[in-house]
């Protein structure tokens, strides 16, 4: 049996242990991202992997630091789908915007694979926090047992005081209690040590009671020394696997698990106790330094990031002020915020966790009120096109009454013209609208341009035939003249059926008339019973009754200024005929010159006898 002494020490061995929880220190620990590259994955690859996380946590081998990576993978990638979102529904959008010119009335509609995402990513969350709501539930009835506990080991460290017990049951009793302690499981924090301490103390309160079975708890600290060093090596294996990898959050997970069991296992054998503790502590340390030193390097990494996006979203404010009145414009800005859109995108990583939910904040919403103001710029674009559509629906309706009408005058015709230039004038409509309001305008102009054309190659038919009569009425004229003595009986007959006969091609109206009146004067000029004097006073007459039926005085008058024009410009030429022959006498080769310049001045002599004749008409006609 062994002496008081030796249990005293032993009991003393106990206060070694560590007081305060590992999880304490761990807390400081700044998560980290899984060493999972999700960066490239398509959302069925994020399906597949929540479906996968799933199933994982449904199977019953599913324990506390499965959870947390579980919960760890839903952190890292709802960020990323949410980006792939995010871009499928601005791509949705401007597709909607390029097609209706309008923000107003977009309805974004989820994919199977989004709305399959979501489903997995609720299920997973709500399957955490039941597993952690059962644990914490656990943890209270945990204090109830441990508490209970308490009181059976008080009651029996007592009983042994007062030696009310029978030391073997005894011994059984708190053998007893022991395991019930170990299978309780943890409790909430704030009561931890205190029970922790509370029980440690009525151990030591037993086992100095108990010399008795001092040798009993040397075996029991012996089996204790064995499980503390396997803990030691599973703990260094964790510890020897990490080596050049990162230290997720799963890892310390484990390593925590690991602290927890060493807790709960009994002391050692006083020599190995410090030992133990020291060598496992080393390991959790390990871990830990290299837990810190890979946030350092994140954190670093985190301000890196921060501050690529905060130029981002420097280049993207001035975008916020834009304005201008061309579409043009507006989609060579939108070019532009989408390319920093997809910039800010394509930087992957995380941020310091306020400043970051601000900066994106503060990026999204410079992005929104962008969109806004185009959104605002093309409803007042379409509010102008809706009023051109107005107008140009007015114009249609113009030229539709016009056609109705079936008038054709002159005054209709430029009317129609004067509604074509106003169509110009007046902007572009919807361009769901812009071919057929078109189509409709060109339509009734056309059939009105068209209606009129087929009536003028009605007319000119008429005009043609005309001619070929006034032609062949002029053909008998000068056949007549050509007789010998001709019969001026018949003059007033050809002039009846001259007048008789309409109008012919306007192309046509002067040459026409000048071969009528020629063979007219040649008829009368053939006659051998007329004096010159009679001939000449025919010749005025039919002149001046040409001019009479050829349009009004105004064009009568108009006529005479190009009569009088025609004779001064000639009169100005054979003055300086006549000068020019002056010099003609000093040079060689003068009378060639004099010859030329003398059939010049008798071809001007002629015509201006032309004109004044036919000026002498126009009075007559008058």
């Amino acid at each position: 049996m062994a002496s008081e002494e030796q249990e005293i020490t032993e009991r003393d061995d106990l206060t070694q242990e560590p007081a305060a929880p590992v999880e304490l220190e761990m807390e400081e620990v700044v998560e980290a991202s899984e060493p999972t590259d999700y960066s490239q994955y398509t959302k069925q690859d994020f399906v597949e992997l929540l479906d996968k996380q799933l199933a994982s946590l449904k199977s019953e081998s599913a324990t506390a630091p499965d959870y947390r990576r579980a919960d760890e993978v839903l952190k890292e990638v709802r960020p990323l789908f949410d980006q792939i979102k995010s871009s499928e529904r601005n791509a949705a959008l401007q597709k909607y915007i390029e097609d209706t010119g309008e923000e107003e009335g977009f309805e974004y509609k989820a994919s199977e694979d989004i709305l399959r995402f979501d489903s997995l990513y609720k299920q997973i969350k709500d399957t955490k926090n039941q597993y952690f709501q059962q644990l914490e539930k656990a943890k209270d009835n945990n204090f109830a047992a441990k508490t209970e506990l308490l009181r059976r080991l008080r009651e029996l460290v007592e009983a042994d005081e007062n030696n009310a017990g029978d030391p073997k049951t005894s011994w059984t009793e708190f053998k007893a209690i022991q395991d019930e302690w170990k299978a309780a499981g943890n409790v909430p924090s704030p009561h931890n040590a205190t029970l922790w301490a509370t029980y440690h103390a009525l151990v030591d309160r037993y086992y100095s009671n108990r010399n008795i079975y001092f040798e009993l708890k040397e075996l029991d600290r012996k089996k204790n020394q064995t499980l503390k060093t396997e803990l030691c090596e599973r703990v260094e294996t964790l510890v020897a696997s990490t080596e050049g990898k990162p230290v997720t959050k799963g890892l310390i997970d484990e390593a925590n698990a690991l602290f927890e069991e060493y807790k709960h296992v009994g002391p050692a054998p006083k020599a190995e106790q410090e030992v133990l503790w020291q060598r496992f502590k080393k390991s959790l340390d390990t871990l830990y330094d290299r837990r810190r030193e890979q946030n350092e390097e994140m954190k670093k990494e985190g301000a890196q990031l921060y501050e690529q996006k905060s130029k981002l979203y420097e280049e993207l404010v001035p975008f916020t002020s834009f304005s201008s009145s061309s579409i043009n414009d507006w989609n060579d800005k939108t070019r532009e915020v989408m390319a920093l859109q997809e910039r800010w995108n394509a930087l992957k990583g995380p941020m310091p966790r306020e400043e970051g939910k601000e900066l994106s904040k503060k990026f999204w919403a410079a992005l929104k009120t962008f969109f806004h103001h185009k959104g605002e710029f093309f409803k007042q674009l379409e509010a102008k096109r809706e009023q051109n559509l107005r107008l140009k629906t007015e114009l249609c309706e113009q030229v539709e009454a016009i056609l109705e009408s079936g008038e054709e005058g002159q005054d209709v015709t430029q009317r129609v013209i004067e509604l074509q230039r106003q169509w110009k004038t007046v902007g572009q409509v919807p361009e769901k609208f812009k071919d057929s309001i078109f189509e409709r305008f060109k339509a009734a102009c056309d059939a009105f341009f068209n209606k009129k054309r087929a009536k003028n190659q009605e007319v000119e038919k008429e005009f043609e035939e005309n001619l070929a009569r006034k032609t062949a009425l002029i053909e008998r004229i000068e056949a007549a003249a050509t007789g010998d003595n001709p019969d001026l009986s018949q003059l007033n007959v050809f002039k009846q059926e001259w007048s008789s006969i309409g109008f012919v091609p306007k192309k046509d109206m002067q040459s026409i008339q000048k071969r009528y009146i020629n063979a007219i004067n040649a008829l009368v000029g053939a006659s051998g019973k007329l004096s010159p004097k009679e001939k000449e006073r025919l010749t005025m007459e039919n002149e001046a009754e040409m001019i009479r039926e050829s349009g009004p005085p105004r064009d009568a008058q108009k006529k005479e200024g190009d009569i009088r024009r025609k004779m001064t410009a000639l009169e100005n030429d054979i003055a300086v005929y006549r000068n020019n022959i002056e010099f003609f006498a000093r040079s060689k080769g003068a009378d060639k010159l004099r010859a030329e310049i003398d059939r010049k001045i008798e071809a001007a002599e002629k015509q201006l006898g032309d004109l004044k004749r036919q000026l002498k008409a126009l009075r007559e006609a008058r």
